[in-house]
């Protein structure tokens, strides 16, 4: 009688165990994909950085010289 609940008690927490070593590595998957996601973003994020240090500035306007279209 002793043996057969800790038989079961075994099962029921190896399979405790492997669901929580699935949880484990589909998280650490997630964490991979989002740091190469983040990675992406930021060599982005530096290459516009770098665009608009290359752009030459409009000559500067004064909005209040701009008459609206209604006028």
């Amino acid at each position: 009688m002793m043996d057969g609940s800790i038989e079961e008690r075994f099962a029921r927490i190896e399979s405790k165990l492997a669901l929580a070593e699935d949880t484990v590595d589909a998280l650490n998957m997630t964490v991979f994909r989002q740091q190469k996601q983040i990675e992406r973003l930021q060599t982005q994020l530096a290459e516009m950085h770098r665009q608009m240090a290359t752009l030459k500035p409009d000559s500067r306007r004064d909005l209040r010289d701009e008459i609206p279209p209604h006028y």
